[in-house]
Formats: C-alpha cells, sequence, structure tokens
C-alpha cells in the first residue's frame, strides 16, 4: 500500500507540473496538441477537443506537446495561436509554468499539514542516532549497518537524543577517516558490536549512512488561520535553500556526492516507507518532491525547462531564434543524456533494495 501511495505522489506531482504548461498556454489562448504523463506507448488515450490526453508506459515525467512540433499540423505556419508565434514574454510563462506550479503545490501541502497535522512544536526523542538508509558498497553497509538500526553508543561513549547527537555522531565519523570506530547498535531486541571504518574523502571520513534523530516530530494547535501560512512561507524558503544548496553541492563536490544521487526507485522507496508512517511525514515527502522537480526543472539543461527558457533568453539577446537544426542537436542530445542517466539510477537504486541484496547473497 505504501508503494501506491508513493506512486500516486510522485504520479500527481507530474501531472501538476505539467498542468502548469498546459494552462499557462490555454490561458493565453495559445494551442495545445496533447498532454501526457510518462513517455513512450501510450497505455490509456483519450480525445477532446482537439487535444490528446495520454497515460504512457515510461513513468519518468511527462510534457505537453503544441502543433508547432507536428509535421502534419493542420494549422499554417503563420498561425498566430502557434507558441512559437506568440511574444517572447508568453513563451517564457509557458515554460516557467511548470516549476511555478510546483513551488504553489509545495506550498499548498504545507499549508495543509498546518491545518490539518499542525503547527512542528519540537522533536520527542530518546537515545540513540537512527540510521535511515545505507549504501550499498560503502562502509556503513559493509560494517553490517541497516535501515532502521539505532545506533546507541560509540566507543565508550552512549549518545544522547535530538539533532545534537546527529551532529556529535557526524563530527566524530568525519574525524575518524581510515580510522576504525566501534559502535554499539539496536536492531530490535539484539544489541549489535560493530566496526565501522569511515573511508577518506579529501580527508573527511564518510560512511554513506543517512542518520537522523531516534525519535518523532511533535506539533501543535495552530495559533489562528493564519500561522499556517506563515510557517509555510517559512518551510517552502527553507527546504527551496536547501534543495539548491544540494544541488550546487552535486555541481562543485561531484565525485564526492555522485554516489549519493538517487532516482525513481529509490525515491519510490523512501516514499513507501512514509507513507507507512502517515502523518506528516507524508506532507513533507510530497513538499520537498515538488520542491525537487522545480528546482531539477529550472536547471538550464536539454530537455529540461530551464534549457527551454536558456534558448529562449539566447534569442532574446540575438533578437531572431537559433537555427533549427542547432535547437534539434541541443534538445536530442539532453533526451539521450536524460534516459540514459535514469536508466543508470534505476539500476542502482534497484540494485540496493533489501530483497534484490538478499537475492545477491549481500
Amino acid at each position: 500500500m505504501g508503494v501506491l501511495t508513493a506512486l500516486a505522489i510522485l504520479a500527481g506531482l507530474i501531472v501538476v507540473h505539467e498542468a502548469g504548461h498546459f494552462l499557462a498556454a490555454t490561458w493565453q489562448g495559445i494551442r495545445v496538441s496533447g498532454f501526457s504523463v510518462g513517455f513512450g506507448p501510450a497505455l490509456l488515450q483519450r480525445t477532446r477537443r482537439g487535444v490528446v490526453y495520454a497515460l504512457r508506459a515510461i513513468p519518468l515525467g511527462g510534457y505537453v506537446a503544441f502543433p508547432d512540433d507536428d509535421e502534419d499540423s493542420p494549422f499554417p505556419a503563420d498561425d498566430p495561436n502557434l507558441l512559437r508565434n506568440r511574444p517572447l514574454r508568453q513563451r517564457a510563462l509557458v515554460i516557467a509554468a511548470g516549476v511555478i506550479a510546483n513551488l504553489l503545490l509545495a506550498w499548498a501541502v504545507l499549508v495543509a499539514q498546518g491545518a490539518v497535522v499542525g503547527i512542528p512544536a519540537g522533536f520527542s526523542t530518546t537515545p540513540g542516532v537512527l540510521v535511515a538508509g545505507v549504501q550499498a558498497g560503502q562502509p556503513a553497509a559493509l560494517a553490517g549497518l541497516k535501515a532502521g538500526d539505532r545506533i546507541v553508543q560509540v566507543g565508550d561513549t552512549p549518545l544522547a537524543g535530538g539533532q545534537q547527537a546527529v551532529a556529535n555522531l557526524v563530527e566524530t565519523i568525519r574525524s575518524a577517516s581510515g580510522r576504525s570506530l566501534t559502535i554499539q547498535a539496536e536492531r530490535g531486541q539484539q544489541r549489535l558490536n560493530l566496526s565501522l571504518t569511515p573511508v577518506d574523502l579529501g580527508g573527511i571520513g564518510r560512511v554513506g549512512a543517512q542518520l537522523q534523530p531516534n525519535g518523532s516530530e511533535l506539533f501543535r494547535r495552530p495559533n489562528g488561520p493564519l500561522e499556517p501560512i506563515r510557517q509555510a512561507n517559512h518551510d517552502v524558503l527553507a527546504l527551496t535553500r536547501r534543495t539548491l544548496e544540494g544541488f550546487g553541492s552535486l555541481i562543485t563536490n561531484f565525485g564526492e556526492t555522485a554516489g549519493q544521487v538517487s532516482g525513481p526507485v529509490k525515491i519510490v522507496e523512501m516514499g513507501a516507507s512514509l507513507a507507512d508512517q502517515g502523518g506528516a511525514s507524508l506532507f513533507l515527502y510530497t513538499a520537498l518532491i515538488s520542491i525537487n522537480l522545480a528546482v531539477l526543472n529550472a536547471l538550464p539543461l536539454p530537455m529540461l525547462d530551464g534549457g527551454q527558457f536558456a534558448l529562449l533568453l539566447i534569442e532574446g539577446l540575438r533578437g531572431r531564434p537559433l537555427p533549427q537544426r542547432f535547437q534539434m542537436a541541443f534538445m536530442q542530445s539532453g533526451l539521450v543524456l536524460l534516459m540514459g542517466l535514469s536508466l543508470v539510477l534505476i539500476v542502482k537504486d534497484t540494485s540496493q533494495l533489501p530483497a534484490i541484496q538478499q537475492l545477491l547473497g549481500h
């Protein structure tokens, strides 16, 4: 049930993103020929008012199609309602609308969280640090740690609770590159004694594990109808800033952070786990993935909204669009890059699923 919930959330986020493009175009009277969720052959398809709505076989995104791209379009090339014949500002709005829609959705979800679940009011902690996930082949996995374990002691020092315990453990790991640490972890009713040796990455110890406080977040009733809105404003800005910092770190420290990149399989796995927990976790998951989609699509890369916006910016500076062959080469290279990266991430994430690890004997 958790997997179906996570898949439904991801599908909903894609629909919202593409609906942003679709509504921005139709609101301005721009002709649209298709609205698709996914790529490849259509599983379900319906035509209404000249627009083909389709659910396609490869669930790695979606797109809005325009008659401009159709060689058999029934509309003349100089039709003023074709996207390419509209002013730059109107085309820019159509391109940017998907990112705007995802940011607005994240804000609305966090407002709903404040109204339904409540306003964050601290954290109920118990001693120890929770292992939220481990990367296959990294020191944490090699030491025997698994997601759900609780690290309660490092050497002779017991771990307290809360975010400070996480910070202390992270600092211990960072300063122990290449040096063995003796840790105690709890797994259900078991107490495990493990040897953990952080790998040296630029003089900093890393173990390939996601750590978080052991406990649950507390919530209180909002003080009036405006507090959920103020809280959502704060949270959207904070999550967007953290997401931008994450993408920035990926670019500037690619060698160290590339292994931490997750694809759709890992995202669904994480969403399924949070869906089983229910409550605020699912609200935050939806908002965070929506913001990630917005930031990712804003990057100036081929096949993404940011790449199309970059072409539009170049057109504005030149006073005319780039030759069609250059635009096609730019977009086709992006398609190959996107599909290749997606395939690599799917294989990597699938190989790290517990069931696959057991099948392979790891």
